[in-house]
């Protein structure tokens, strides 16, 4: 069956055009889902397939409703979300109650369901694992780009048997710390055990996860980025709730020691924090060097000795200009 289509257009909406003849004249064939010149009989696209649903929905509740899918696959799920699993309702298809015997056949059934997804060590580990991971996430208001990319590299690391004779949570708090540098949003690994023990209760030592980091880095050869100290800057800024303009400053000041060798080997974090020290005395702004060195997660020590040589090196600028 052969339809006139009115200004046929490709999925990208660009106005369909006969690539042989020049013709704008498309027709389109329902049996074969082929777009096709009415002047040469050209194919002008092969096998077009509408991406849309065939119902409408006018809100997002009767879209989740009249959705024949499931959920997307996820890097967080142990399984990845493959698996069907058997809710709790005791309804039928109806809506209506199941009678007691049918409740006890389905609880059996879900018993079952339940031990034939988790059946290897594996997939045990991952379970607990993932489970782990989302509790950490939230903990540490992770967004889910970085969760994925931590259930990846866990995965890994599971594959390849590192996770064996090593607490789950220390490698869980490991790929964190490695993702969150990945996806340039760098936490501290103080900062990562400090939150973890607040809000989870969860002891897990510095010493620990870096550790497990280590040992992450060099058997799956991971290409993390260095942390750039003006990662820190926006977050540090916004736990001290400084004005835009400090927040300007202490950036235009990092441009002019970024590539310095002072910067070379030294805790990003602490450098972040002596930069904003110099911001805030620039702007007449009131922070100690204790207070800013609590919310960037270093020692009072560190950010002196970071402002005495970024000083040094402001200075120097200054004489040659």
């Amino acid at each position: 069956m052969w339809a006139k289509v009115p200004e046929a257009r490709g999925p990208g909406g660009e106005q369909l055009k006969c690539p042989v003849c020049g013709s704008t004249d498309i027709i389109f064939d329902e049996e074969t889902g082929n777009y096709v010149c009415r002047r040469c009989g050209a194919v002008v696209m092969e096998r077009y397939i509408d991406q849309g649903p065939e119902w409408r929905a006018f809100t997002p509740e009767e879209r989740e409703r009249r959705g024949r899918t499931g959920a997307p696959l996820s890097p967080t799920l142990h399984d990845q979300g493959l698996t069907t699993v058997i809710d709790h309702r005791d309804r039928d298809a109806l809506g209506k109650r199941l009678s007691p015997r049918r409740r006890f056949e389905v609880q059996k059934l879900r018993k079952w369901q339940m031990r034939s997804r988790i059946q290897t060590g594996m997939e045990r580990n991952l379970s607990i694992a993932m489970n782990e991971l989302e509790k950490m996430a939230a903990a540490l208001n992770l967004p889910k780009p970085i969760k994925d990319e931590a259930a990846v590299i866990y995965r890994k690391a599971v594959e390849k048997g590192l996770v064996r004779g090593r607490s789950i949570n220390s490698v869980v708090a490991a790929v964190i710390y490695i993702a969150s540098r990945i996806h340039k949003q760098p936490k501290t690994l103080d900062e990562i055990s400090k939150e973890i023990k607040e809000k989870l209760g969860e002891n897990i030592e510095k010493k620990e996860i870096a550790r497990c980091y280590r040992l992450l880095i060099k058997e799956l050869d991971l290409k993390v980025p260095i942390a750039d100290p003006s990662y820190y800057i926006p977050r540090i800024g916004q736990a001290l709730r400084l004005r835009g303009d400090i927040i300007e400053e202490a950036m235009k000041i990092m441009k002019k020691i970024k590539g310095n060798p002072i910067t070379a080997g030294k805790d990003p974090a602490g450098i972040a924090a002596a930069v904003i020290y110099i911001a805030v005395m620039r702007k007449g702004e009131r922070r100690t060097q204790k207070e800013i060195a609590q919310v960037a997660g270093v020692t009072e020590v560190t950010v002196r000795n970071r402002y005495k040589e970024i000083m040094k090196v402001l200075n120097s600028i200054g004489e040659r200009d």
